[in-house]
Formats: C-alpha cells, sequence, structure tokens
C-alpha cells in the first residue's frame, strides 16, 4: 500500500509521529482509540493502555516533535499549526472507512478537538471525542507557566500537575525536557480556537474530582463545542489522575460507547 506521490504509507505515518500498537491490532472493521499526548509527554505514556483496552480498540498514540522519536525536531508552539501540519499522516495512519475515538488530556484535550475537526473533513468516521482534564476550548487559563524564568516556570507546572516529574532533577534530562516542556505549556496557554464551530461528534468530557486546575463547570463548558450529545465523568483524584486510572479511563469510554451507540 503506498500513499502519496507512491511513498508508503508506514512512512507517512512515521513522519506524522503515530505509534501503533503491536498488540492490540484491529479485527476488520474495528475501531481505533487515538490517544493525544498533555504537555511534556510522550507517546510511551499511552503505551500500558494497549494492554488495558484489551482487544476493544486498537491503541494508537500521537507523537508531539521534541520527544521521544521525535526528539530531534523543533516543538509545535501553537495548536492549530500542530493539528494543521499532522492531520494528513495520522489520517493516512488510520486508513479509509476508519472508524475512531480521540482522547486527549489537559493540552491533547484542545489538540484532539483541533483534529477532530480536520479528521472529520476528510472523512474519517470519528466516533467520539474524549476530554481530559481541560476547560472548555474557549477559556483559556487564568494563571500561566509560560514567560516565567526557568525555576519558576518548573514550580508553576509542578503545582498545576500536582507532582514534580523525577527526570527532571537530572540536569541531562532536565535540559533535554525544559524547552519540550515550554514549547508546549506555551502552545496551550495561547490556544484560541480556530473555528467558533462545534465540531459533529458526541464529546465526553472527564476530570479529577479533586483537580485544582479545572472546575467542574469548566470541564462541563465542553457541552457547548459539540452539536452531539454530551456526558461528564469524574474520577478520584487531582489534574493527572489518569497517571495512575488508565483502566478506569478506558471502561468509562466503554461505557459512554454503549450508552450513545
Amino acid at each position: 500500500m503506498t500513499g502519496h506521490r507512491g511513498e508508503p504509507t508506514k512512512d507517512r505515518r512515521e513522519l506524522a509521529g503515530v505509534k501503533t500498537s503491536g498488540t492490540s491490532a484491529p479485527h476488520e472493521g474495528g475501531t481505533t482509540l487515538l490517544c493525544v499526548p498533555f504537555a511534556g509527554a510522550g507517546a510511551s505514556f499511552f503505551h500500558p493502555w494497549r494492554a488495558l483496552a484489551a482487544g476493544r480498540w486498537r491503541v494508537v498514540a500521537f507523537e508531539l516533535p521534541g520527544r521521544e522519536r521525535r526528539m530531534l525536531e523543533t516543538p509545535y508552539r501553537d495548536v492549530a499549526e500542530a493539528a494543521g501540519k499532522e492531520v494528513d499522516g495520522i489520517a493516512a495512519m488510520l486508513g479509509e472507512g476508519a472508524r475512531v475515538l480521540v482522547f486527549g488530556h489537559s493540552l491533547g484535550a484542545v489538540l484532539a478537538y483541533e483534529l477532530v475537526h480536520l479528521l472529520t473533513e476528510r472523512g474519517v468516521h470519528v466516533e467520539r471525542l474524549v476530554v481530559s482534564g481541560s476547560p472548555g476550548p474557549w477559556t483559556q487559563r487564568e494563571r500561566r507557566a509560560a514567560g516565567l524564568p526557568d525555576e519558576e516556570f518548573l514550580a508553576r507546572v509542578e503545582e498545576f500537575a500536582g507532582f514534580r516529574h523525577e527526570a527532571l532533577d537530572h540536569p541531562e534530562m532536565r535540559e533535554l525536557i525544559l524547552p519540550v516542556l515550554q514549547a508546549d505549556c506555551e502552545m496551550h496557554e495561547s490556544y484560541v480556537p480556530s473555528t467558533d464551530e462545534p465540531v459533529r461528534v458526541p464529546i465526553c468530557a472527564l476530570r479529577g474530582d479533586s483537580d485544582g486546575l479545572v472546575t467542574a463547570e469548566e470541564a462541563q463548558q465542553w457541552r457547548d463545542a459539540t452539536t452531539a450529545g454530551f456526558s461528564y465523568t469524574e474520577l478520584p483524584g487531582d489534574h493527572m489522575y489518569l497517571v495512575d486510572l488508565g483502566r478506569e479511563v478506558l471502561d468509562v469510554i466503554e461505557a459512554e460507547s454503549v450508552r450513545q451507540g
């Protein structure tokens, strides 16, 4: 199978930074769960979800530039630009006639929202958008981290996330991670939706019940971002609840899929 101008579709997929699961290959006519990372995260965060999905979906993880396999690429600083430049590779990977669930947490939620607009324009059948730890797309965070000196920036990010990644305490790892995290925060905090048009697919909004960064009211603002169904679920934990509750997140997604058809 070849893509545009005869290059292998695999190459386009690699360029798009989409990493597929080796343990949850799709059955004929199956649905793909496309996972979009949060600030500073790579595709590897979602690798355990492949086993947790237990054959319910093929799980693929989208890799942003500046991390893991795309470490040498320049990170994006604009959400709409990131979605626009990556969507064709993602669509090629999904394949003609694909059915997909799209999941994104925090920065990943607004990036997923932009991708859903673009994927549906390309004829990809998006069954549901699952957004986590994020206010509605028209609400910007009041307290920000972008532009602060390094130590203040890291302290603010630690406050937002509720924990400090141990890699930031190692100078060599910090040197690699910090520029990506700064670019991601700038991208997230400057985000403005590329269109005022809501998506035409159901949205499920998730939130940790003790999230100090996103209120329940803000998480439910996603109701206005769709012309289709909307649901809201809280799970135990803070802003980064999904670190420990991957199986529970997947169970909610499955339950919503069954309930709404």
